[in-house]
């Protein structure tokens, strides 16, 4: 029941749509099959071998069910098979030549466990595509080829399918070697000279991509090839010209591939015979009176054709590639000139009507009647304001009509003077190119052009530095300009450095020297001098001197006193450097958020000094100095650090306001301990006098008998209990054997009935160790104020 899931229904007995088994399928009755009779609903059972369906085999499900189990019982008992492998090979081999019979062959080696009849499904493929599928229920299918071509050369694989299993062969590459023979076609066999010959090569049953290479061949000469290549097609189309003498053609072609990185050549194909006809005959060209004529003779040039079809002819006289003459639509071109030397020479006259085209060539010699002038010049280079004188001469010639001339700048001809002399006095402005030009019988000759340069004399020059002051930077380049304001160029510029040269330089009106050699001593001594072709010789400068500025080096900054100010007090600040041309720029910093500049001077030393007076707490921060001169490199100094501390009378007034009240309070616990104690335990007046007088040595205490307020004594003001507390510390062998002092203590008695107060004066003996290293002096170095302060 399971099997019949998929559209079986327990309570309604039917099958829905249909329901695969095992190995069947149970389905509703087919649009092909006849109702039956009765209009029972029928069930159809299609086994894989079955080909044919049957008229209503079941007529309800159950009896479906039960044949099934029958029928699939018996079927699993005969149909158990495997196929272990698959084989693909080709006949005669894998490489076969173009044209020969070929066969590919599939075999299934299949094992079964009982004898009975099972069909295959081959498929074989060819590079992936599918070229053959048959089913049978032999072991074997073949793909037969009966003539291999290159597009049969491929990868092929079969594939084995039988009752649901399925297996695949390895691949086998078949090579078919060579190519069908080509076939050529012209679009005509009959061509007019300057047309084309349009062909087509086919390779039939190859597949591209192909290589297409055509032939034109003509008698005794080279064939001529182009090569086509074609992706996507097997055939190609190209066009050969028909040129000047092309009369019988030829054409063939062949094609090429590449299979497995080998070029294989196809045969030739079939010769192709193409006539060629001429539009024109090539033309004559002839000179009159000859080709061999005189200067000052007439010439004329005449070419000719004879053609078919006059209309779109043209003619073209040239020489040296020079177009002289042309005509269209007729068959006759005239050309007409006086001969000279130059018209000497080679013509060639070209006929071309479309694409067709042919030449003649004439050789024509033209005698000289009379050599080119030559212009002379009594000088080349001449001085400004002098003479100068030209002559125009024809060697063994004097029948002639002579003229001088000069060239501008702009290219254009000046006539000067119909003779054959010309002397003038010359100028800056007359400088450039003469020449010389004659005439016979209407023949003109010129001669070559002399080039006449006129110099005016170099003015004194003048040497200076390039950024204008005459001073460089120790280790800086200097750069010096020698100058001469009149003067032709090109002028020759000499530098000498100590009477020493150091270079030359031709140019206009200027010139520049660098010396990268600055010493710190160099003074420099340098000089130039200018000169032209003008023979008035050279003119040298005055000598320039320069100054060396060496930049300033390691800033250092310091300050008396040194770190710490008393404020109010004043402090000196020095910045200096170690080395630097004078004069020097000083600048003193305070570091800020802003960098304030507190001080700035310029001095002729390596060291200034700043007496700022007085020192306030605001004053306190980081200092640092930046020196500079013309040199324009600052060095900064390191950064000091200066605190504005408290002066010592400062000190004084805060311990003054701080310590006494301090002091006051412990003198009035130790009075209050000391009277409990006596009303109490009454010791001995010398003990008491004694722990007061020893407690009581820094003030002395007084009360006034109507509103208790208390008075201080005289007393030294010392650090208070910091002191004592250092002093009991400092305790050891060597206090006992201190010196005894004695100090009087000046005793305020009071009155238990608030009587006035009352003085008297009793010595109280106290011990006061001494400690060592000057104790007592550090004591009294300590004190603030007069010792006898109220």
């Amino acid at each position: 029941m399971a099997a019949l899931m998929c559209g079986f229904s327990s309570h309604s007995s039917q099958v829905r749509g249909g329901c695969r088994l095992p190995h069947a399928l149970l389905v509703r009755r087919p649009a092909h099959v006849t109702q039956p009779e009765r209009g029972e609903t029928c069930y159809y059972m299609f086994l894989p071998e079955m080909r044919e369906s049957y008229s209503c085999l079941f007529v309800d499900v159950y009896s479906a069910i039960q044949s099934y189990k029958r029928n699939s019982q018996l079927y699993a008992q005969r149909r158990v098979f495997t196929i272990n492998m698959v084989e693909i090979k080709a006949q005669p081999s894998a490489k076969v030549k173009n044209g020969a019979p070929l066969s590919i062959i599939c075999h299934a080696d299949i094992s079964k466990k009982n004898d009975f009849q099972l069909r295959h499904n081959f498929t074989i493929f060819k590079n992936g595509k599918l070229v053959l599928t048959i089913s049978s229920d032999k072991r074997e299918a073949r793909y037969g080829i009966p003539m291999a071509r290159s597009s049969d050369t491929g990868d092929y694989e079969c594939t084995v399918e039988a009752a649901g299993k399925m297996k695949s062969s390895n691949s086998l590459h078949v090579w078919v070697t060579g190519m069908t023979k080509p076939i050529l076609t012209a679009e005509k066999e009959d061509v007019l000279e300057g047309e084309v010959v349009k062909l087509r090569c086919e390779l039939p049953e190859e597949e591209p991509p192909l290589n297409f290479v055509f032939r034109k061949i003509k008698m005794n000469s080279t064939p001529k090839e182009k090569h086509v290549t074609e992706l996507y097609r097997n055939f190609s189309t190209t066009e050969f010209s028909v040129e000047d003498g092309d009369n019988i053609l030829y054409f063939d072609c062949f094609g090429r591939r590449y299979v497995n990185l080998e070029l294989e050549t196809s045969e030739p194909s079939n010769r192709t015979l193409v006539t060629v006809k001429e539009p024109f005959i090539k033309p004559t060209l002839n000179a009159k009176p000859s080709s061999n004529i005189t200067e000052g003779d007439r010439m004329q040039i005449e070419c000719s054709t004879v053609v078919a079809r006059i209309r779109g002819i043209e003619i073209i006289l040239q020489k040296n590639k020079t177009i002289l003459n042309s005509v269209e639509d007729e068959r006759l071109l005239r050309y007409s000139t006086v001969a000279t030397v130059e018209d000497s020479g080679e013509y060639l006259c070209k006929v071309e009507q479309g694409r067709a085209s042919k030449t003649t060539k004439l050789n024509v010699v033209v005698a000289e009647l009379f050599p080119k002038p030559v212009l002379t010049a009594s000088a080349f280079r001449v001085d400004e304001h002098k003479e100068l004188t030209l002559s125009c001469s024809i060697s063994g010639f004097r029948k002639a009509n002579f003229s001088i001339l000069r060239r501008n700048s702009n290219g254009d001809l000046q006539w000067l003077k119909n003779s054959r002399n010309l002397t003038m006095r010359v100028y800056v402005n007359n400088s450039g190119s003469y020449i010389c030009r004659a005439e016979v019988k209407g023949i003109v000759k010129e001669s070559k052009p002399v080039r006449i340069n006129v110099y005016a004399p170099v003015s004194k020059p003048t040497l200076s530095v390039v950024s204008g002051l005459p001073e460089v930077v120790l280790g800086k380049p200097l750069w010096l300009i020698c100058r001469s304001v009149m003067g032709t160029p090109p002028i020759t510029f000499t530098f000498y450095k100590e009477n020493k040269v150091q270079k030359i330089v031709v140019n206009d009106t200027y010139a520049t020297f660098l010396d990268e050699n600055i010493g710190r001593n160099d003074k420099g001594g340098y000089k130039c001098d200018a000169k032209n072709h003008h023979s008035s010789g050279t003119k040298a400068s005055n000598i320039l001197n320069i100054t060396v500025i060496v930049p300033t080096r390691n800033a250092s900054l310091g300050s008396n006193p040194y770190g710490e100010v008393e404020d109010g007090s004043g402090t000196v600040f020095l910045c200096s450097v170690k080395e630097g041309s004078w004069p020097i720029h000083f600048k003193i910093f305070k570091k800020t958020d802003r960098e304030d500049l507190v001080y700035e001077t310029s001095e002729n030393a390596d060291r200034i000094l700043w007496h700022k007076e007085v020192m306030k707490r605001e004053d306190t921060g980081t200092y640092y100095c930046i020196a500079s001169n013309r040199a324009n490199v600052d060095v900064k100094s390191q950064p000091i650090t200066i605190s504005v501390i408290l002066a010592a009378w400062q000190k004084g007034i805060i311990a003054a306001f701080v310590l006494i009240p301090i002091a006051g309070a412990i003198a009035l616990t130790l009075w209050w301990f000391l009277v409990k104690k006596k009303t109490a335990k009454r010791p001995s007046m010398e003990m008491s006098r004694s722990a007061f007088g020893t407690n009581l040595t820094s003030e002395k205490l007084t009360r006034e008998n109507n509103d208790g307020d208390y008075y201080s004594g005289s007393s030294y003001i010392e650090d208070g209990e910091n002191h004592m507390k250092s002093t009991d510390e400092n305790k050891g062998p060597d206090l006992e054997s201190a010196e005894v002092e004695y100090t009087e203590v000046e005793v305020s008695t009071l009155d238990p009935h608030r009587a006035p107060v009352q003085k008297a004066t009793e010595t109280v003996y106290s011990e006061i160790r001494k400690a060592n290293n000057g104790s007592v002096e550090n004591r009294h170095s300590r004190i603030q104020g007069p010792p006898d302060a109220t």
